[in-house]
């Protein structure tokens, strides 16, 4: 680690190549999870205010898996299973973020930012659920958005949903599906 701050560290690893080695530099940050929270024909979205951007998107729920870069530094050491980790962020982030109590919560697709950035998201799908009362962090404002799916397909296709990641992950998951609960 030759640079870290409180969200991004960048790191330098060694490749060989042959009999040459070479130095390669990413930029790494915490995981992050995601949920595609479906039930009775729609796709519970959150309609957040996003300060860089200052303006509202809607987005697939979510957050980090850990808060702090060094706790996730402090997993990877320990090879602690990222992706328990990971659902158990999920579960919180739902009852924070939208409101609900998730009964089970199922991986449906991780991904991967890039060669040169680390930055995996880990999309998880929510069938069951009771609604509760939302629990936001300070300066959050975010609020539940129920939509069909062919309003979710194409808020995917029309950039109302802006994180091009969670847009595409959602797109093929509804895609993929004919029946839903």
């Amino acid at each position: 680690i030759v640079f870290q701050g409180r969200i991004v560290e960048v790191v330098e690893r060694e490749v060989f190549l042959g009999e040459k080695t070479k130095t390669f530099e990413l930029a790494r940050r915490s995981p992050g999870v995601r949920l595609i929270i479906v039930k009775d024909g729609m796709v519970h979205l959150s309609k957040e205010f996003r300060h860089e951007t200052q303006g509202y998107d809607f987005r697939l729920p979510g957050g980090k898996v850990f808060d702090e870069l060094h706790e996730y530094n402090e997993a990877i050491e320990n090879k602690s299973d990222i992706l328990e980790h990971a659902k158990r962020a999920a579960i919180k982030e739902a009852r924070e973020e939208m409101g609900i109590v998730v009964k089970d919560a199922e991986l449906v697709h991780k991904s991967v930012c890039g060669s040169t950035i680390e930055w995996d998201l880990y999309y998880f799908l929510v069938t069951d659920f009771e609604q509760d009362s939302q629990n936001l962090e300070d300066g959050e404002v975010i609020e539940a958005s129920p939509v069909s799916i062919d309003e979710a397909k194409a808020m995917c296709l029309d950039g109302r949903i802006d994180e091009e990641r969670s847009a595409m992950t959602l797109l093929r998951y509804l895609s993929k599906k004919k029946d839903f609960q």
